[in-house]
Order: C-alpha cells, then sequence, then structure tokens
C-alpha cells in the first residue's frame, strides 16, 4: 500500500505478481480408506461411501436390485460411474430417506458423484461438464390458502 502506481506498466507488474493459484483438490478419505459424500435431491438424502472392490452397491443394507426395482432408477444411479468409465470398480454403500424413489435415485447419483471426486480428484472435470455434482435445487412449491393446491384453484361454478 507504500507504493503508488503511475502508469499501467507498473500496474501489471503488480497484477502478476498477486494472483492467486486455482484450489488445488486433494483426496479426501477417512479411517477405512473410504471416500464420504451426500447427495441430495428434492427432499430425498443419501449418505454414500465408495471404497475399492467388486462393484457390489448396497442401498440401505439392501441389493440395488430389491431396493431400486425400475431399470431406469439403476440406470440414474449407474450414469456416475459409467461417464467416469469406473464400473465394476468400487463397492458402494448408500443410506438414503426422505422423498420419493425417484428423488433418491437423483440424490444418490448426486452422493456418488461427489464421492468418486473425494476418491479421483482427477475425475472432477468429467463429473463436472456433464453436470452430476450440480444439485437440482427444485423442490415442490407450498400450497396456498384459498386453493386447492399450489396454483390450482377450486373449480367455478356460477349457479
Amino acid at each position: 500500500m507504500a507504493e503508488t502506481l503511475q502508469s499501467l506498466q507498473d500496474l501489471k507488474g503488480v497484477a502478476t505478481a498477486a494472483a492467486p493459484e486455482a484450489p488445488k483438490h486433494v483426496q479426501k478419505l477417512d479411517a477405512q480408506g473410504r471416500a464420504y459424500a451426500t447427495g441430495k435431491r428434492k427432499d430425498a438424502v443419501a449418505r454414500v461411501w465408495i471404497k475399492p472392490g467388486p462393484g457390489k452397491i448396497t442401498i440401505n443394507n439392501r441389493e440395488i436390485g430389491v431396493y431400486f426395482a425400475r431399470p431406469v432408477l439403476r440406470m440414474i444411479l449407474q450414469q456416475p460411474l459409467l461417464v467416469a468409465n469406473r464400473l465394476n470398480q468400487y463397492d458402494i454403500t448408500v443410506t438414503v430417506d426422505g422423498g420419493g424413489l425417484s428423488g433418491q435415485a437423483g440424490a444418490v447419483r448426486h452422493g456418488l458423484a461427489k464421492a468418486l471426486t473425494y476418491f479421483e480428484p482427477e475425475l472432477r472435470g468429467v463429473l463436472k461438464k456433464v453436470g452430476f455434482l450440480t444439485r437440482d435445487s427444485r423442490v415442490v412449491e407450498r400450497k396456498k390458502y384459498g386453493r386447492k393446491k399450489a396454483r390450482r384453484s377450486f373449480q367455478f361454478s356460477k349457479r
């Protein structure tokens, strides 16, 4: 602050000296060697742990095929693994609650993508480009008084 700048050349020299570095993402593991992340979608919250293994996916102590019976929900869940080309390389343990099955599948996908970036930080660019690291902030609109639902009015009858 003691020095004053007299020209644009002086400003150029100051700006290059004080340029901040880009944040470096590092691996985040717990004591058991697992990566943990929380994923959210609508009212559902999923806690996801991943560790190297043969690819077993457990959701609320049940197999993926039992918990998510519809193939579309299983496909949503495995999208981050397909994009990162890491199918059948990690054991995944999930506890999920709140919301419906579709919201829960979205929450697990979000948590799984975050956990993958914590385990392998170099995957962050690939998963971010596809949009799996962004939390979908859309939630159900609240019901207003004088209405049947959030926006739906009661049926009008003149007589």
